[in-house]
Formats: structure tokens, sequence, C-alpha cells
């Protein structure tokens, strides 16, 4: 008794000095990764010190002056092109939804081959690869790129959101997937439904939840990127934005940042609205 109780306090005192000895090492490459990033990010807390009372004076201008004796006239003169940013917000939002739809799209379809309990292996890899593709490429760059091929405007910027939510919808899309309980897709396939049948009645009806709840969260962050696409001339607000910011019109700045908060604001609340009434998941 006394050789057993000997023996498993060995075997805990060596599993202990093994947990502490990785959490050693994780100590040490966490401290190494940390210190390489100051390096190559240039981190300097005098240049921080230094930067931040120029940072507070570009936000400072931008504030617009308001006062209580001309209140109207103020927000007047604050908010004198309100009509036309509306509309290229709305041109965005369009953007946006457009190309979340889309993308939301081919991410589902590519998802089913992606997710690793219902495809092969070769299948599972491909599909990953070209997921990955999409979404490693930043938004910009893709919209670059379909500017220069088709042209500035709208048009461009939704086909790189598109692109984008491919990639990311489709990864996420595919773990939902491999969570699905996989008999549905055997009883489907007992009585005769091909590939794809399984894939619509077996795994769907379960992964249906998760599909919606990132859906709509992939459609608010497209809100988003949608709304500075303009920089690179893909259409929207963000080209005011990007005018703005350029001949230093500061109010103007402002205004347009206090729509597209405005904006965002009321989509999180739609989409969380939407969440609860469709899947029944909190906001």
């Amino acid at each position: 008794m006394t050789a057993a109780v000997a023996a498993a306090e060995a075997r805990w005192r060596n599993a202990h000095r093994s947990r502490r000895r990785s959490w050693s090492i994780a100590a040490v490459v966490f401290a190494a990764a940390v210190a390489a990033s100051a390096v190559v990010g240039e981190a300097d807390l005098g240049r921080l010190l230094r930067g931040l009372p120029m940072a507070a004076d570009y936000i400072w201008r931008t504030i617009p002056v308001l006062r209580p004796e001309h209140l109207g006239a103020d927000l007047d003169d604050w908010m004198w092109g309100l009509p036309g940013w509306i509309v290229l917000m709305g041109d965005t939002l369009l953007v946006a939804y457009a190309g979340s739809v889309l993308g939301a799209v081919a991410g589902l379809l590519l998802s089913f081959s992606a997710a690793s309990t219902l495809s092969p292996p070769w299948a599972v890899a491909a599909s990953r690869r070209v997921l990955e593709l999409a979404r490693t490429v930043p938004v910009l760059v893709y919209a670059l790129v379909f500017v220069f091929a088709f042209g500035l405007g709208p048009f461009a910027g939704m086909l790189a959101i598109a692109l984008h939510t491919m990639g990311a919808l489709g990864k996420l899309y595919a773990e939902v997937h491999e969570n699905a309980e996989l008999g549905p897709l055997d009883a489907v396939r007992a009585s005769g439904g091909s590939w794809a049948q399984g894939m619509r009645y077996g795994i769907l009806p379960q992964s249906l939840p998760g599909v919606l709840s990132f859906g709509l969260l992939r459609f608010e962050i497209n809100v988003r990127e949608a709304s500075v696409l303009g920089i690179v001339g893909a259409g929207g607000i963000g080209e005011e934005l990007y005018l703005a910011v350029r001949q230093f019109v500061y109010p103007d700045i402002s205004a347009i940042l206090v729509l597209i908060l405005l904006t965002v604001s009321c989509m999180d609340i739609g989409c969380g609205f939407l969440r609860r009434q469709v899947i029944g998941a909190p906001a």
C-alpha cells in the first residue's frame, strides 16, 4: 500500500513538474512574442505621449461650434450636406446588403464540402483553401482590384464585400455543420437521398440558427466595411468622408462620422431584434 501511494505521489510530482515546465516555456515564448511585436511595431512611450495632444487637437477641430442662442443655424451649418449624405449612406447599406447576401450564399454552398464530418479529405482541403484565400485578402485590396477591373462605383465595393464575406462565413458555417448530429443525415442517405439532399434535409435544419446568427453579425460588420470602401473609389459615404479628410473640412468629418455611427447603431439594434425573433437568441 505504501509503495502504491509513493508511486502515485511520484507520478503526481512528475506531472506537476511537466505542467510547470510547459507553463514556463509558454510564458517565455509569450514574452518574446510581445517584445518582438513591440520592436516591429516601433512601440515608443515617449512618441505616444508626444502624439496624444496632436490627436486630441485633431479631434477637437472636428467638434462643431453649437451655440444655444444660434443652435438652429449652427446645426444647419454643421449638417449642411445631410440630404446628400443620407443618399450616400443608403448606397453604402445596399452595397453591404448585396455583398452580404451573395457572400453568405456562396459561403454556405462551400461550407458543406469544407466540413470534415461531411465530406472526403480532398474536398475538405480544397474547399478550405478557397475559403482561406477569400478571407485572407483585405476588403480594401479586393476593392482596389475590382475598381481597376470594373471602374469606380458601388459595384466594385459590393464584389469586394461578397468575396471576403464568402471566406469568413464559409469557415464559420463549416464549423457549425461539424457540430451537427449525423443521425438525420444517415437517415436521409439510407432512404435513398443524394449527398445534396442529405445536406439540405439532414444538416441544414440543425445548423440554421448558427447560420442566421453569423450571417446577421457579418452584415453588421459589412456595413462598417462598406463605409470606408469609398477611400479607394468603391462608392458610398466613404468617398465623401475621404474627401472631407483630404480637404481638412473638420466639421464635415464629424458630421459624417455621426451619421455612420447612428446607422451602425440602428443596424445593431435591428439585427439583434431579428436574431431574437428568428432564432430566439439574446441580442
